[in-house]
């Protein structure tokens, strides 16, 4: 038995080859119970900082990572009494063996293992402040921390993307590299300018906030409800239910009118009469519908009733009132209920409208 254990193959022992593998299955069946516990761990250091996350939460986001770097590690540490077969050690590219190529792979995967992990602590990070943010009726801070999420897994992505070029190429090219940046940074700012505006312009928005996620906005010809913000865009529900795609740079450059943030709503309503019409049934129902909208607790004071002017078909009352009213139905039923009055009033003193003419003109803020 001794004499097959020590029998070399390759530059190792039998035995070598049989506790190499029989530490990674060992390591396999328990990986997920070693990764339950560091993960248990690490979320007692952290669950101060907001109670409402459950363990579990924590749990699901670094068990499949842990459970990787676990078994990768275990590799490299046992790999690493091993003697790399002379036999298997041809060149591979120019000068480099096929032992610097697995060497170079297993430090890929561990860079990558570790890049995951903390990949997923920022999800962690950000499910926490989005607990946060649920206690507020705000939903500016809701989108604040998936931009900020998205933003730091970006950076950690270039960061990974420098480790993987340092491993691959040597710590020279990448010196190379961040000296070429000082010639290299105009000619990429200027191939990414639009870019680099719309990053600039998403800061702008979530801390000037000249809206929020869930505002009525206009800008340009566009208008819709505000659903999310982007590194680079910002997407809007239009009123047909379309989903428009706006660059934060043109949302923080153009005129944006937020509707959302209007406290009154105006209503101007201009009636045309025959000129059949008397005098004193114009100034009754100039008087009626005065006293209609006194009458109309939803009518704000400071409304005008007037006869505006008169052509030699008809004459012009002006009606003009604002309302507090903001929601839609409700509005819309102000407005019927103050035209239906304005009509009964007219029917009352027998006053009508040209048949030949644009009788009635409805504008507002809408």
């Amino acid at each position: 038995m001794n004499e097959f254990l020590n029998k070399v193959i390759l530059d190792n022992p039998v035995r070598d080859y049989l506790l190499l593998a029989g530490v990674l299955l060992f390591v396999s069946f328990i990986k997920r119970f070693v990764s339950k516990g560091m993960a248990a761990v690490l979320f007692r250091l952290v669950k101060h900082w907001s109670p409402q996350i459950e363990e579990k939460d924590f749990v699901t986001l670094l068990l499949r990572p842990l459970e990787y770097f676990l078994l990768l590690v275990t590799f490299m540490f046992t790999i690493d009494h091993f003697t790399f077969p002379r036999l298997l050690n041809v060149n591979v590219y120019n000068k480099a063996t096929l032992q610097d190529v697995t060497n170079t792979l297993l430090s890929l995967a561990f860079t990558l293992s570790i890049i995951w992990i903390l990949l997923r602590l920022i999800d962690f990070i950000a499910l926490i402040l989005e607990k946060k943010a649920d206690l507020t009726a705000d939903m500016t801070d809701n989108q604040f921390v998936i931009f900020f999420r998205d933003f730091f897994k970006a950076i950690m992505m270039i960061i990974g993307a420098i480790a993987f070029i340092r491993i691959l190429f040597g710590p020279s090219l990448v010196e190379k590299l961040i000296a070429g940046l000082g010639i290299g940074a105009a000619a990429l700012a200027l191939a990414a300018k639009e870019s680099i505006e719309n990053l600039i312009g998403s800061f702008i928005i979530f801390f000037d906030k000249p809206f929020r996620v869930g505002d009525a906005v206009k800008v340009d010809s566009f208008q819709g409800t505000v659903e999310k913000i982007g590194l680079r865009s910002t997407r809007l529900r239009t009123l047909e239910k379309t989903f428009v795609t706006v660059p934060n740079k043109k949302m923080v450059d153009s005129i944006l009118d937020n509707l959302s943030l209007r406290t009154q709503q105006r209503v101007a309503l201009r009636l045309e009469i025959a000129t059949e019409t008397s005098a004193d049934s114009l100034l009754k129902v100039l008087q009626a519908i005065r006293a209609l909208l006194q009458q109309n607790s939803n009518v704000l004071e400071g409304f005008t009733v007037n006869l505006h002017e008169f052509t030699k078909d008809t004459f012009v009352i002006q009606v003009i009132y604002n309302t507090y009213i903001i929601e839609g139905n409700q509005y819309a039923a102000l407005r019927e209920t103050i035209n239906l009055g304005i009509i009964r009033q007219m029917t009352e003193y027998g006053v009508k409208c040209p048949s030949t003419s644009t009788n009635v003109t409805f504008t507002d803020n809408r």
